[in-house]
């Protein structure tokens, strides 16, 4: 199929693809520790926390599809897959963490904006 008529809007907004793609929730949290080091499935798995194998198995596959995650397969047994940041993956992460980082300094102020929001409703 032509990149023109993909039917999941792929083709008329790419850069909002990608965007949704970094910014889900498990694509954060899957960035974040990739930042750290390269990491085997199961303990990528632990290190995100509370992602079924399903759920990590599609957010790596669509990130290594936009080219921010290289799957390393060695032929081994018992196989061994590693997952790690290209050079791609590292800029978004950062800008992911940097994000992150000013979501936990700031959090405070954020509270503060929801208990005024919620008392000016009640």
């Amino acid at each position: 199929m032509p990149v023109s008529e993909k039917p999941d809007g792929e083709a008329m907004c790419p850069h909002r693809l990608v965007l949704e793609h970094v910014t889900s929730r498990w694509g954060v949290l899957v960035l974040i520790a990739l930042l750290e080091r390269s990491y085997r499935f199961g303990e990528l798995r632990r290190a995100v926390g509370r992602v079924s194998e399903k759920m990590l198995t599609q957010t790596l596959q669509t990130l290594e599809r936009d080219g921010l995650v290289h799957r390393d397969a060695k032929p081994v047994i018992p196989p061994r897959v590693d997952y790690s940041l290209t050079d791609l993956g590292r800029e978004a992460a950062e800008q992911i963490r940097a994000l992150a980082a000013w979501t936990e300094h700031r959090m405070a102020a954020v509270q503060k904006a929801r208990a005024a929001y919620d008392e000016a409703r009640a």
